[in-house]
């Protein structure tokens, strides 16, 4: 795959400043190397927190989460962190969730789940779970979940799970997520040695969330494993093309579809995993980022305009 052909200049450069942080050798780290990598390379892109943007840390139900508001919001968002279920918390993603405050106006409470391997599966869905529940108890607002990466995993597991549980929830937003697809066929394939996540990469963050076989009838691991795809609220999913995770989005998409769910995929051309740090210096992704943000907005107020 030419690269260098797919990306523009901006891109590439964004995938050689992030390699100054992060090798292509990472996953061969310890995982507290891995971790100190990941936290140089959050630093590295960090941005400012938007002026009136206010943050406190709370306990939600034992788990540590960290909610961001602007004024008197009557929406929350429920943001759950990429990072590959080892990598991340709330210092990772702190600058995106302001951000997304920000731009929508919207409460976010940003989830701080257990990581891996030191807490197996199902330890992060259940993190997630319980800080959705103490949101829901707390602020009663209408809900929209959104998460990049292991975090889109993370936020589709739990709109599937809260069918017939939680009342209130009005839409998921996935950033390329990792969904449950065959990792055997399609873009984890034709993108196998892509920049920023690999095949490998993939298969080396799958295997270490369990001690024994991956699970393959459960959908609070991957939502692509649930045998029933009704009922789910409005969903918007967010891929870049130069990505082995590509196709769990067009996937994921069509399974909605076949139920009768309101669903959308955007595939963002040129673009690369984790290119949400990229959203202050890639045009492409800061386009990416205003249509993510857009789309929390539009599903807190119950509005669908991607017919």
């Amino acid at each position: 795959m030419d690269y260098d052909t797919l990306l523009d200049a901006e891109t590439r450069d964004f995938i050689r400043r992030s390699a100054e942080c992060c090798p292509d050798n990472a996953v061969d780290l310890s995982i507290e190397e891995q971790r100190q990598v990941y936290d140089q390379l959050c630093r590295t892109f960090r941005q400012d927190t938007p002026e009136g943007i206010s943050s406190e840390d709370l306990s939600a139900n034992g788990v540590q989460v960290r909610v961001y508001s602007a004024g008197q919001p009557t929406r929350t968002v429920i943001y759950m962190h990429g990072g590959g279920f080892v990598l991340g918390g709330l210092d990772s993603h702190d600058d995106i969730c302001a951000e997304i405050c920000a731009q929508t106006g919207y409460r976010v409470v940003a989830v701080d789940y257990r990581l891996c391997p030191e807490h197996r599966h199902p330890a992060q869905f259940d993190d997630c779970w319980a800080a959705l529940e103490w949101a829901a108890d707390t602020y009663g607002d209408p809900m929209v979940l959104a998460g990049d990466s292991a975090g889109g995993t993370l936020a589709a597991c739990i709109a599937h799970h809260a069918r017939g549980r939680l009342q209130n929830l009005l839409g998921q937003v996935l950033i390329y997520p990792v969904l449950g697809g065959d990792a055997d066929q399609g873009s984890y394939l034709e993108h196998a040695h892509a920049p920023m996540l690999s095949r490998s990469d993939v298969k080396f963050y799958d295997s270490i969330r369990t001690l024994g076989e991956t699970p393959s009838d459960d959908p609070t691991y991957a939502p692509l494993q649930d045998s029933n795809f009704e009922g789910l609220p409005a969903t918007m999913i967010f891929t870049a093309d130069c990505d082995p995770l590509r196709d769990d989005g067009r996937d994921y998409r069509d399974r909605l579809l076949a139920a009768g769910g309101t669903v959308c995929w955007v595939n963002e051309e040129g673009l690369v995993h984790g290119y949400l740090r990229a959203r202050h210096s890639v045009a492409r992704a800061r386009a990416s980022f205003e249509r993510i943000s857009l789309a929390i907005e539009a599903l807190g107020q119950g509005l669908w305009p991607y017919d």
